[in-house]
């Protein structure tokens, strides 16, 4: 089990929660910034789009492979240790794809990088939902959320700065990464440990708890879709590119707007009920925009309100988890959860592209709302179920 809560006092849990906080945002601010780089990078050496996708889909299948070793991982060598590695692997891998001479190296070197991000996603999650106060979880999971897409908006600007070319980029990114690591190393004798060897696979928390699981593969599917296709759309709907672009920001807004206050609705109520609601908020808004006029205020509204609510169902998910478990079963389940987030990265653009392809452009948000309808229905078959067995 990680340390009572008791034994750690209210001051030192603060700021162990802060520090892995403050870790994973640095981290998100390097990821950010090496995206778009990297596509940038093989697009000037001359490989094609096909090929690009297939290596950034490499990471999802690293995340796939490393999830199911995480608890392992944490118990061996103990959370700071492996935080610390992976921060290192990642940037190391990061300036090995500026080094690599052939397309064929990238493969194991996205694997790295892919494999690192699973590491320091899953384990500083379980980090603060091991610590975080039960009746303050929410909260804490909306602040976790806000602060790393903070970080995610700042990567984009400093490849802005630099520009995609040249050594600069790539040693920046590297150098972001490894400052992640400092918070880390300051959190000496405060952070949560796992005395208990057992706990149960990855896969298990699917059934033990698909509310919270599932939520991390909507929202992986829906968020690359929306990144994906949504400037599509609007271009297709014969918007300037800056007004496609603008969609893009209102969704990203929208995102950041809405995790504190969903995370404190979530610390008051069932957060099954919320994780119900945000789903069919978020239905009920997919399924309406095909019927608002693109270049309307009307639909930038309902993009920043739709995206802000479907984002929650990750915070929410994630304190859900922290509730239900507890020692290598909680860092089991948040491997879990980063894992199916994953699974939702890899099918959320094929999907949205093969609905944009069906019906041009509309498909797009039909197939997001079929995901928030599919999900909004399994969570209320569980709620119906637990109230029968209550009953």
């Amino acid at each position: 089990m990680h340390a009572p809560h008791g034994s750690l006092g209210h001051m030192s849990r603060t700021a162990s929660i802060a520090a892995a906080i403050s870790a994973i945002t640095v981290v998100g601010v390097g990821i950010s910034l090496s995206i778009p780089l990297l596509a940038l990078e093989l697009e000037s050496r001359g490989v094609t789009s096909k090929w690009i996708g297939i290596n950034t889909a490499v990471a999802g299948i690293a995340t796939i492979f490393t999830a199911p070793f995480v608890p392992l991982l944490v118990r061996k060598l103990g959370l700071r240790a492996l935080l610390v590695g992976a921060i290192v692997l990642a940037s190391a891998s990061l300036v090995g794809f500026k080094a690599a001479p052939s397309f064929l190296m990238w493969f194991p070197l996205r694997f790295a990088f892919g494999a690192a991000l699973c590491i320091l996603f899953a384990v500083s999650e379980f980090w603060i939902n091991a610590l975080a106060p039960p009746n303050r979880r929410g909260l804490i999971m909306g602040i976790y959320a806000t602060a790393l897409s903070l970080g995610a908006a700042l990567g984009p600007t400093i490849l802005s700065v630099l520009g995609a070319s040249g050594w600069e980029p790539y040693l920046a990114g590297a150098v972001v990464l490894l400052l992640g690591a400092i918070p880390i190393l300051l959190a000496r004798g405060i952070t949560p440990r796992i005395h208990d060897d057992s706990h149960h696979g990855v896969l298990t928390f699917v059934r033990r708890s698909p509310s919270a699981v599932l939520a991390a593969l909507v929202f992986g599917a829906i968020e690359t879709a929306v990144m994906t296709f949504l400037p599509l759309y609007g271009l297709r709907l014969g918007l300037s590119e800056t007004s496609a672009a603008l969609l893009l920001t209102a969704a990203v807004l929208g995102n950041v707007a809405f995790q504190i206050p969903i995370g404190l609705i979530s610390d008051k109520v069932d957060r099954r009920l919320l994780l119900l609601c945000c789903s069919l908020a978020g239905a009920a808004g997919a399924f309406t925009l095909p019927f608002v006029p693109v270049s309307s205020p009307w639909f930038l509204a309902m993009i920043f309100l739709a995206t802000g609510v479907v984002g929650s169902l990750y915070t929410v998910g994630l304190a859900h988890l922290g509730e239900r478990f507890h020692g290598a079963d909680l860092a089991a389940a948040n491997a879990a959860f980063v894992m199916l987030y994953s699974v939702g990265l890899i099918a959320g653009p094929p999907l949205a592209g093969a609905g944009m392809d069906l019906y041009n452009p509309y498909g797009f948000a039909f197939v997001i709302f079929t995901m928030l309808a599919v999900y909004a229905a399994i969570v209320a078959g569980r709620l119906m179920t637990r109230g029968r067995r209550a009953a």
